[in-house]
């Protein structure tokens, strides 16, 4: 995957905001790229609402511009072993568990 200098990164979570997750977030895309741009979409998902997170990006994203990074973490098991995922779709890069 090909960074621009200071790449635009969305974030979307169901996280919530009463806690420290959405930062700790934000801190790990900062420190492997202290230039990225960093957008919050949502943090309010309902948990583990898969389609309900579809339905946000699918509203939102295509109002950033091309190369726009896509960070979407809504889904089970997050936090358990496994490797995320990359997608280039169009213009787009998207990431997820």
């Amino acid at each position: 995957m090909q960074l621009s200098p200071s790449p635009l990164v969305t974030l979307t979570t169901d996280f919530g905001e009463q806690d420290w997750y959405v930062g700790a977030l934000r801190g790990a895309v900062l420190r492997r790229c202290p230039q990225a741009r960093l957008v919050d979409i949502c943090h309010q998902i309902a948990p583990q609402d898969v389609a309900g997170a579809s339905e946000v990006v699918r509203l939102a994203c295509p109002e950033f511009p091309s190369e726009t990074i896509h960070v979407v973490v809504v889904a089970p098991g997050v936090g358990t072993a496994r490797t995320p995922g990359v997608v280039r779709a169009g213009a787009m890069w998207w990431v997820g568990p």
